[in-house]
């Protein structure tokens, strides 16, 4: 989801024309690059690395999730991401990228994103990595939701029972009411909502900020609110955790510039649908890591999301061509 992380572990904004998944780029592609290319095998194979990278990462975060607390984990993830991004931010000594005209809207945005970090390292503290990624991708439910009350945007009635479709899937793997469900299923839809809320506010600022500023507010502000509590549950690591958690960092930071390679060169809607590649990932690393293996309904539930994913990208897809010729 929606930093897996992931998205859902993201502390940076996503692209506004690709909210299907939970999963997108920290930095526009636009802020990064002028023009689109045309390789789309390659910007493809670019989202599927990403997407393995951000699996990596919540693997070594719920390994972590053993001995520390999940504020410690993403604080130090937070730490490495924002200690490569601030020398291009701040390149030729400048501090304008700082200057916002929606300081609160800025501050919400990377709460949002915090929460969304840090729910998900709770969850996987209690859940098979698989399951808990499969549940976070409920998060294009709450972005729609979100987006009608805040943006007064209009929904049609097909993207509707698409998104309606994918909450059924999740009610499908978490099982509420059976004898498997726990309720710790409730923090990667926590990690949704919180996710979807961070998204949905970056929309209402695209137009007025610039992304990089979006990306360094929600940083600092995630980094400002968990070194504040990390005095309060803090345990010290030793020399082998304090290398993963720099791992995490570092491998995050990895999915995220893989991500805006990817947007640069291929189109949103045909990228959307490979995101969902991460629950594979998640499964392959959740049985190879930890020896879990997910149940049958677990698999059922999880192709109900993509498959309600798969229709609403390739939706998606159809209306932008119908723009551009109507615009032809």
């Amino acid at each position: 989801m929606p930093d897996s992380s992931t998205s859902r572990t993201d502390t940076g904004p996503e692209p506004v024309n690709a909210p299907q998944t939970p999963i997108q780029p920290t930095v526009s592609p636009k802020a990064v690059s002028g023009s689109k290319g045309t390789e789309p095998m390659r910007a493809i194979l670019l989202v599927v690395l990403a997407v393995a990278c951000l699996s990596c990462s919540d693997a070594t975060a719920k390994y972590l999730g053993r001995t520390l607390p999940p504020a410690e984990i993403a604080w130090m993830r937070y730490v490495v991401f924002t200690a490569l991004v601030m020398p291009l931010a701040l390149r030729g000594g400048s501090l304008s990228v700082l200057k916002t005209t929606r300081p609160g809207l800025q501050v919400v945005r990377g709460l949002g994103m915090l929460g969304s970090a840090l729910f998900f390292i709770m969850a996987m503290q209690h859940l098979p990595l698989a399951e808990a990624a499969a549940i976070s991708f409920v998060s294009p439910v709450f972005v729609t939701v979100l987006s009608i009350l805040l943006l007064a945007e209009k929904v049609g009635i097909r993207r509707w029972v698409a998104l309606l479709v994918g909450l059924a899937g999740v009610l499908i793997v978490i099982r509420p009411g059976e004898d498997g469900f726990q309720p710790a299923s409730l923090l990667p839809i926590l990690t949704a909502f919180s996710w979807a809320l961070g998204l949905v506010v970056t929309r209402r600022m695209t137009v007025q900020e610039n992304p990089l500023t979006t990306m360094v507010w929600s940083a600092l502000t995630g980094l400002i609110v968990l070194t504040a509590l990390l005095p309060l549950h803090a345990a010290w690591p030793t020399p082998w955790e304090m290398l993963l958690g720099a791992f995490i960092g570092l491998v995050y930071t990895l999915s995220q510039w893989l991500l805006i390679l990817a947007y640069r060169q291929g189109e949103a809607s045909v990228l959307a649908p490979f995101t969902y590649v991460q629950l594979i990932w998640s499964t392959a690393l959740g049985y190879l890591v930890f020896g879990a293996v997910p149940d049958h309904w677990t698999f059922v539930g999880t192709g109900v999301i993509i498959a309600s994913g798969l229709y609403t990208a390739h939706r998606e897809r159809m209306r932008a061509r119908e723009r551009r010729l109507a615009a032809a």
